[in-house]
């Protein structure tokens, strides 16, 4: 028993040997990017759900209330989406600018 060895999930440590690898900007922009488009298209389609639902709050007035009120889950659903869609925007840029600042690009201002 002493002779094998056990492992742990959470305890182990770094090889001194293995070399680290650089981070790969350019695929993070890509991911943000990705992250970014489907933000927005559940922006458009939770959206397009609230016009569904406002539509069917006036065709619909026996059932009105359960319209509106499924109307405003889904604008709440759209703002949330098109939040994270601009959080996502925000992510790519600032990989693309740590990106630019690891390989020593610099902007160069002519006024």
């Amino acid at each position: 028993m002493s002779e094998e060895k056990h492992h742990h999930l959470f305890h182990h440590q770094k090889d001194e040997d293995q070399p680290v690898a650089e981070h790969d900007y350019k695929k993070e922009e890509k991911h943000h990017k990705h992250h970014e488009h489907l933000g927005e298209l559940g922006t458009a389609a939770v959206g397009g759900y609230a016009l569904y639902e406002k539509h069917k709050a006036k065709k619909d007035p026996e059932h009105a209330h359960k319209h509106k009120i499924e109307e405003e889950v889904a604008g709440t659903g759209a703002i949330g989406a098109g939040g994270y869609a601009f959080h996502e925007h925000h992510e790519k840029k600032e990989a693309k600018e740590e990106e630019k600042k690891a390989h020593g690009k610099k902007h160069h201002h002519l006024f």
